[in-house]
């Protein structure tokens, strides 16, 4: 499965990556957009547990990594007002 990583510039321009292990990803989040945290979130945790289960079908096992990633996406956001905003770049 392709993998995607991309690059999030939170509102005090701080830098983090968000990885996926399939491209579903970008059905949710794309490079360019500029989102709300809350949106943001909402979408990553949607675009990340469909990844998973897209391992789980081919693989027969879930993507325990984006486990990982939800809770690191939901500890960065948890840091913001909903209302600031994220910009998404290509990783």
């Amino acid at each position: 499965m392709p993998e995607v990583r991309l690059s999030l510039e939170w509102p005090d321009g701080r830098r983090s990556e968000l990885y996926s292990p399939s491209t579903v990803i970008l059905d949710f989040l794309q490079p360019g957009q500029t989102l709300s945290v809350a949106e943001l979130t909402s979408k990553g945790m949607t675009a990340l547990e469909q990844a998973s289960e897209r391992v789980r079908a081919r693989y027969g096992f879930a993507c325990t990594r984006t486990d990982e990633e939800r809770v690191r996406l939901q500890q960065a956001a948890d840091s913001y007002a909903a209302d600031q905003l994220v910009r998404i770049a290509a990783g």
